[in-house]
């Protein structure tokens, strides 16, 4: 899909598109193939033979898809003409693997990497908040609670907040585990344990090792590892829709204390010429309120993981998972530019606080408190982890 609907996602090409989710089902099974010799199952030359096959395989995706219907996965077709590929290395193909075992560290390949570019693009957009509260330490704002104003704040403090969301979400993504899945049929491992005897142990080492993933016990049903990148994808996408919410009221013309900087072509009415929208505020905004619609379907499906492989409820996770992983990389993207390029108009928040004050509008008894001493922690926490 060219996305159409998805308004800058083209800032996550590769993440989780169809041709990505071929390659990294391909990479599986060459690695599955390196596994196999670890066992004693296949020769150097058969896993060397898999792995040219797969480098130069041909996939018709639309073809491929159609196929996907008659086995209910992607996986079963790909074997198919990749053991086709292989010619008399067919046999080092998939063998002693289930179609689960492939589609699901295919997956947990392409959330590593999505989680490793959206790592980048929140760094990115924590550097820039912490010199916009650096630069903002001192300057006073009204501070809104329930949507009224309240008591003197400073914008260097709101900046700060939103880098503290910034810097949780990051600890979330650092934290979480990218497990390689293989158990076969019925998670048991029973052809691979049948064909290489003791030598089966070290089939799912081996995989792991060759994909750069953690080994684990099967986890056909147990969806935690999925769920987990979820929790961890909104929180982040969550941060963003903070930022983006406040940005998107403080831009407002009627506020107008930041606003997003121009860029060619961006931001334009096709009936007002006199508007500038906050188009980048509006899609982070966007991004916020769908991504924990997706990760909600994957703890319902994760829920509904019964017996030893699902009957739909894994199926259920994959277009969600994609999407997720999809709409966090393009919010990351999309705010770290956002940020980049914010522009604060400090004259216009004295003015409001002078408004506010001389209206008795605003308790300004404690003046702004901690706020430039909260800045410097926040900074600091950032600068410490991310020097």
């Amino acid at each position: 899909m060219a996305g159409v609907l998805r308004p800058g996602s083209h800032r996550a090409t590769d993440v989780a598109d169809d041709g990505a989710v071929v390659a990294a089902m391909l990479c599986v099974e060459v690695a599955w193939a390196k596994a196999l010799v670890a066992t004693g199952v296949a020769t150097e030359a058969e896993a060397a033979k898999v792995a040219e096959a797969a480098a130069g395989l041909d996939v018709d995706l639309d073809a491929l898809a159609v196929a996907a219907e008659a086995a209910g996965n992607p996986v079963v077709p790909l074997v198919g003409l990749l053991r086709e590929a292989a010619g008399d290395a067919a046999g080092a193909v998939h063998r002693g693997l289930t179609s689960q075992d492939v589609l699901d560290s295919a997956l947990v390949l392409l959330a590593r990497d999505a989680v490793v570019r959206l790592r980048s693009h929140l760094v990115a957009t924590g550097d820039a908040l912490a010199s916009l509260a650096r630069t903002h330490r001192d300057d006073v704002a009204v501070a809104r609670t329930l949507t009224q104003w309240a008591v003197p704040t400073t914008f260097g403090l709101r900046a700060a907040q939103w880098l503290a969301g910034v810097d949780d979400a990051v600890a979330r993504l650092d934290a979480l585990s990218f497990p390689v899945q293989y158990g076969g049929a019925a998670g048991t491992r029973a052809l691979l344990a049948e064909l290489a005897g003791p030598g089966a142990d070290a089939a799912a080492p081996a995989l792991a090792a060759a994909l750069g993933l953690a080994d684990a016990l099967p986890w056909h049903t147990r969806r935690g590892a999925v769920t987990a990148i979820a929790d961890a994808l909104v929180a982040a996408t969550d941060a963003l829709g903070v930022l983006a919410a406040d940005v998107l009221l403080l831009g407002r013309p009627e506020v107008a204390e930041v606003r997003e900087s121009l860029a060619e072509g961006r931001g334009g009415s096709s009936t007002m010429p006199h508007k500038q929208n906050p188009v980048l505020s509006v899609l982070v905004n966007a991004a916020a309120q769908q991504a924990p619609g997706l990760a909600a379907q994957l703890h319902l499906a994760a829920a509904g993981a019964v017996d030893e492989r699902p009957d739909g409820a894994w199926h259920a996770e994959w277009p969600a998972f994609a999407r997720l992983l999809e709409l966090a990389v393009t919010a990351g993207s999309q705010a770290a530019e956002l940020v980049a390029g914010l522009q604060v108009d400090t004259s216009a928040m004295a003015a409001r606080v002078a408004v506010a004050t001389d209206a008795g509008a605003l308790d300004a008894r404690g003046a702004t408190g901690e706020a430039g001493r909260l800045v410097d922690l926040a900074v600091a926490r950032w600068e410490g982890r991310h020097a």
